[in-house]
């Protein structure tokens, strides 16, 4: 401010000087009026040149200005630069919280007073059907199209959650989606949306289970209840008691088969997947299962199974011992229940090319239509309802099966043809069978 007023008496002296150098009265005002014009017009072109750069507000390139306008730029330039400073750090931490909702497992959209999207995460685009980017600014009414959203629209009630069909991989499958709307701001609204299908097909599950166990409880535990009943009721004869006995024995037995498996089932799907584990000699384990086998179809059949060992592979596997035991005894007295007596069953361990070790079993039987073979590892699910209850089975043997295999690392496979026999394959990756080494 000093300045200014040194420079406005400078140019006025000056002017005055100049007037009075011209020897007459007037012209000392004059020249001293033309000095403080001067000024002006140069004070002015220097406020010109600040207001310019402060509607461009460009921090690299400033003006070289002096004075208070010096001054003011100076100041000015500073305030913009933590202005921007500022402005970057809030759209850093706006691009971090739209990456984090973009990361979220919820659908996210929002949507202005009007009902048009503003934004949407990509989880919301895909549960609804809309893109992203090309339908911003459109009324989410005319993308989500479900009645039961319309009304929750129309009814203003956004308390509790709906949910409505999404796109899914088929028309007939159409996937489940929870979506709730929560108002904020200025009649702006917040949609959040959820992929609920996985839930409700375990819940569907869960309900099947839960009623197949109790079938497949039912008709044992009516059966013991009315033997029992007519024991207590009734006299009979020896034989006939021993007859009453043998059969409730049997369903007793029956029903401890189904817990067995069931908590068989429960302990793989609880724990963790085995490690590397112990190594095991393969044909132990077959000698094993071929044991069992062979006793089962002496109890079962009339005339006894031809069981065979396929040759010695000479592989060690890793993992639970108990495990894989567990699924390949199942296989094989799959085999002996579902096989004819007097057929032919063969089982082993092979090496395929590709590293990974398989054991199979292969039987004479009658051979499994082709639409059943995706559904024979669901739990309970039999081809032949009543050929299965009669020779024991409990429904859960190729589902345990299948777990195992799973948890370590390999799959089940099956192949067959009706009137010619099936062959089952449990197949582990290479990392769980090495051959054994030669001395």
């Amino acid at each position: 401010m000093i300045r200014r007023s040194v420079e406005l008496l400078l140019l006025v002296a000056l002017g005055a000087v100049w007037g009075w150098t011209q020897d007459a009265a007037g012209w000392s005002f004059m020249g001293a009026l033309l000095g403080a014009l001067g000024w002006s017009v140069f004070d002015g072109l220097r406020a010109r040149r600040l207001l310019n750069w402060l509607n461009k507000a460009d921090v690299a390139r400033t003006p070289g200005l002096s004075g208070l306008w010096g001054e003011l730029l100076d100041r000015n330039r500073k305030l913009i630069k933590k202005l921007e400073k500022k402005a970057s750090n809030s759209d850093a931490r706006l691009e971090d919280f739209l990456a984090a909702i973009q990361a979220s497992p919820n659908g996210v959209v929002l949507l202005d007073s009007a009902g048009r999207i503003e934004w949407s995460n990509l989880t919301a685009a895909n549960h609804l059907g809309f893109d992203p980017q090309r339908d911003l600014g459109q009324y989410v009414r005319n993308m989500v199209r479900a009645p039961a959203f319309m009304s929750y629209l129309a009814e203003g009630d956004f308390g509790h959650e709906i949910q409505i069909d999404g796109p899914g991989p088929r028309p007939s499958q159409p996937t489940r989606i929870s979506l709730q709307i929560h108002p904020y701001g200025k009649k702006r609204k917040l949609m959040i949306t959820r992929d609920v299908t996985a839930v409700q097909l375990a819940e569907a599950m869960r309900r099947d289970f839960v009623a197949n166990v109790s079938h497949e409880i039912r008709t044992p535990l009516t059966v013991l209840s009315g033997f029992v009943e007519t024991m207590q009721s009734l006299s009979l004869e020896e034989s006939e008691r021993i007859t009453y006995l043998g059969l409730m024995s049997q369903q007793a037995h029956r029903m401890q088969t189904l817990v067995s498996d069931l908590l068989t089932l429960s302990r793989l799907e609880g724990s963790p997947a085995p490690g590397p584990g112990e190594w095991i000699d393969g044909d132990e384990l077959l000698g094993h299962v071929l044991q069992e086998a062979r006793g089962l179809t002496a109890v079962i059949s009339d005339p006894p199974h031809e069981i065979v060992q396929s040759s010695a592979a000479g592989l060690w596997v890793s993992g639970a011992k108990t495990e894989l035991l567990s699924a390949m005894s199942n296989l094989l007295s799959n085999a002996v229940r579902y096989t004819p007596g007097g057929g032919r069953i063969e089982a082993g361990w092979r090496l395929r090319e590709d590293g990974w070790g398989e054991f199979f079993v292969n039987d004479t039987g009658p051979g499994i239509a082709a639409e059943h073979i995706p559904r024979l590892t669901e739990r309970f699910y039999r081809v032949d309802r009543s050929r299965s209850r009669e020779t024991g089975g409990t429904g859960l043997g190729l589902a345990i099966v299948k777990h195992v295999a799973q948890r370590h690392g390999g799959q089940i496979d099956v192949r067959s043809v009706v009137g010619q026999g099936s062959t089952f394959v449990i197949a582990l990756p290479p990392v769980r069978v090495r051959e054994h080494a030669v001395n």
